[in-house]
C-alpha cells in the first residue's frame, strides 16, 4: 500500500507522489515509514532521504527541518531538498570550502547564531556531496 510522499522547501513544493516507503534522516538516527505509520512529528537533519517506489530507489539530498508523518502520508519540510540527479558536485565543492573558511575566520570572535549557521551551511554541502559521490560510485 503506497503513502503520499510530499517534500517542500521555502521556494516551494519540491516532491509530491505516492511511494512504498520513505527513510529520512532523523535528528536521533535514520527513520524508516512505510504506509499506516504511527503519526508523529519530528526535526530532521541535513542528510539523505531515501524513497522506494515500485521496487526504485531515488534519493534527495535535505537540509534540517521538520518530518510529518500521519497514516495517509509522510511530510517534509525543509530548508534544502535536492534530487541527487540534480547536485552540482563543483558548485556545492565551492560553497563548503567558502563555508569552512568563513567558520575558521569567524570561530574566535563570530556571534553564537553566525557560527550555528556556518556550520548548518556545512552540513547542507556535505550531506550533498555524500548523496552525490555515493550514489555515482556504486
Amino acid at each position: 500500500m503506497a503513502t503520499l510522499l510530499q517534500i517542500v522547501t521555502p521556494e516551494g513544493k519540491v516532491f509530491s507522489d505516492k511511494v512504498d516507503q520513505v527513510v529520512v534522516p532523523g535528528s536521533e538516527g535514520e527513520l524508516g515509514v512505510l504506509s499506516h505509520h504511527a503519526s508523529l512529528v519530528t526535526t530532521i537533519k541535513p542528510g539523505e532521504l531515501r524513497y522506494t517506489k515500485e521496487g526504485q530507489e531515488h534519493v534527495f539530498a535535505v537540509g534540517s527541518g521538520l518530518l510529518e508523518v500521519t497514516r495517509e502520508s509522510v511530510s517534509v519540510l525543509s530548508d534544502l531538498a535536492v534530487n541527487e540527479k540534480d547536485i552540482d558536485e563543483a558548485a556545492v565543492e565551492k560553497a563548503l570550502e567558502a563555508a569552512r573558511k568563513a567558520y575558521e575566520e569567524r570561530a574566535d570572535d563570530a556571534h553564537p547564531e553566525d557560527i550555528v549557521a556556518l556550520q548548518l551551511a556545512i552540513q547542507k554541502a556535505m550531506a550533498q556531496l555524500h548523496v552525490r559521490r555515493r550514489r555515482h560510485h556504486l
